[in-house]
């Protein structure tokens, strides 16, 4: 019986290319969907962990409960004591110390006398040490525009936006005014050894990076840091493994009314970043039920324009004595067949884009001049084990759904009628 519904299938192209496209198309869209989804997801959990949160975040109360302020008056100090600490509790993770930091950047003219000034927003980071994991995870070779990267102390990364806005060049000299640690004024004469631009427009307009020593020097702030970041080797964020040692650390605070105790945060606990983590799955159901119900409803007006175009093939056979149920059940077996073809050559399309966007993306970084959230220019896909299945859910249901509301009409068939039918 199944091989007479595959030949049915396969030599009626009238009876399925229609349906088999359209299953085609759902499944396509749905594995290209998914597979997007997921590249975007990892995408940006990992430009965020790079760059700002880190996958799990270590700061005083204090600074957490207003950290969007930026309270170096809270800092972490013994910073080089807590960070062994903080080896020996999770040795499978790597530890670095980060300031950030505002201030006033000057801009001398030949006498030494201000030229221009601007607001400038940093991120002091360790660049100077042999070995720092720093320039890797703020890519700063990809995005560097002129100049080079620190090679010594005194000298800083700008904005290539903000840079050409002052018409500074590498080399050129700048003081950045600032707050200390104290709450006392603080200056650092800086030279400028290379712009950047990561593609975010703040960042660009407004940002520099320094070496965490000379910020440190210039902040009173020895041996202290706003935050230290922990990332996994593998730089692969497992939110289980980030919260139970969130848990841990926590838990050993010494006196948790102290509001300069050390605190630690996981990176789904950051603002926008929590949703995105934690309700993934939920997104992948609600994309898979929105292709299930479109193709569905295609499904349903192909199988009812099948059926009146079938009408005198079901009659011959309801009158030659095959049970209506049996024509129902052969309907089924069809629409299951045409699932399985139209799925397999959809996934096999989705997955083919997704493993290229995956390999080589889509570099957007033109249409992203405007934003202001951390996120890699260059589209990206992720496949995964789920993706070589999701096709099939929407392509097999939607199929079969339709044809069994379309078939519905063939119990409505009457006997009596056959004969007059086959006539016509």
């Amino acid at each position: 019986m199944i091989r007479f519904l595959v030949k049915g299938v396969l030599r009626d192209r009238s009876r399925s290319f229609f349906p088999i496209l359209i299953v085609t198309a759902g499944a396509f869209l749905t594995v290209a969907f998914y597979c997007y989804i997921r590249g975007a997801e990892v995408n940006v959990v990992r430009s965020s962990a790079n760059l700002r949160f880190g996958h799990v975040r270590v700061m005083t109360a204090a600074y957490a409960a207003e950290a969007d302020q930026v309270p170096n008056d809270a800092a972490l100090t013994g910073i080089d004591d807590l960070t062994a600490k903080l080896r020996v509790l999770a040795p499978d993770m790597d530890w670095v110390a980060r300031i950030q930091f505002g201030g006033l950047l000057d801009v001398p003219d030949a006498a030494g006398e201000t030229k221009s000034q601007t607001p400038a927003s940093g991120m002091a980071v360790d660049l100077l040490t042999p070995g720092s994991l720093e320039p890797g995870l703020l890519n700063l070779e990809k995005i560097l525009v002129r100049g080079r990267l620190p090679r010594q102390a005194g000298e800083v990364l700008l904005g290539d936006e903000m840079a050409r806005r002052l018409g500074l060049e590498p080399g050129d000299r700048v003081t950045l005014v600032g707050s200390g640690m104290s709450g006392a004024m603080s200056m650092a004469n800086l030279n400028v050894a290379g712009t950047i631009r990561f593609g975010i427009q703040a960042m660009d307009r407004m940002g520099l990076i320094a070496d965490l020593g000379d910020i440190r020097r210039a902040l009173d702030m020895e041996d202290a840091a706003g935050e230290v970041l922990g990332l996994f080797r593998d730089g692969v964020y497992v939110h289980e493994r980030a919260k139970a040692l969130t848990e841990a650390f926590n838990a050993a605070a010494a006196d948790p009314a102290d509001p300069f105790r050390p605190v630690m945060q996981t990176l789904a606990a950051q603002p926008g970043l929590d949703i995105m983590i934690e309700k993934a799955g939920l997104f992948t159901g609600i994309l898979v039920m929105v292709f299930l119900l479109a193709m569905s409803l295609v499904q349903w007006n192909a199988g009812l324009i099948g059926t009146l175009r079938r009408h005198g093939e079901f009659g011959l056979r309801l009158a030659l004595g095959e049970s209506k149920g049996a024509v129902y059940r052969a309907l089924l077996g069809e629409a299951v067949i045409i699932g399985l073809i139209g799925s397999l050559i959809g996934s096999l399309l989705g997955l083919a884009l997704a493993f290229y966007l995956q390999a080589y993306g889509i570099d957007v970084s033109s249409f992203m001049k405007n934003m202001s959230f951390l996120m890699d220019p260059v589209l990206r896909a992720k496949v995964t084990p789920f993706a070589f299945v999701i096709g099939f859910i929407p392509g097999l249901l939607a199929s079969l759904v339709g044809t069994a509301i379309a078939g519905r009409a063939i119990y409505k068939r009457r006997t009596a009628t056959l004969f007059k039918e086959l006539e016509t």
